[in-house]
């Protein structure tokens, strides 16, 4: 009689242990949590980046000015206003940039006399 009511207290304990070695052999340890999805605000603040970056690689007329369209495919999902600010700021980092080059070739050409 005792045999009957110890037997669950076996079953369950080695029921434990299996469960213990599987978990041991599958990489040990709970399950990872998954990674944490980007919230609204920062995929909405890196597909506006997206588009400044695309912007500022399109090549200016020669007179200076950037064309408008067609629009870069990474502009696509940004609102009217929200592309109108990321075109503004795409262009003022291209010339950024474009000043950042033109000054390296000014220094590499036109290197400074030695200060004396």
């Amino acid at each position: 009689m005792h045999a009957r009511a110890a037997l669950p207290a076996i079953l369950l304990a080695l029921t434990a242990a299996t469960a213990s070695c599987t978990l041991e052999s599958a990489g040990g340890g709970p399950p990872e949590e998954p990674a944490a999805t980007p919230t609204p605000a920062a995929a909405a603040s890196a597909a506006r980046q997206a588009c400044v970056d695309a912007v500022a690689t399109i090549p200016p007329y020669a007179n200076g000015e950037v064309p408008w369209g067609p629009v870069p495919d990474e502009c696509q999902g940004l609102s009217g206003d929200d592309y109108v600010d990321a075109y503004m700021d795409g262009i003022r980092e291209g010339r950024r940039k474009a000043q950042e080059d033109l000054q390296k070739l000014a220094d590499q050409y036109f290197p400074s006399p030695p200060q004396s």
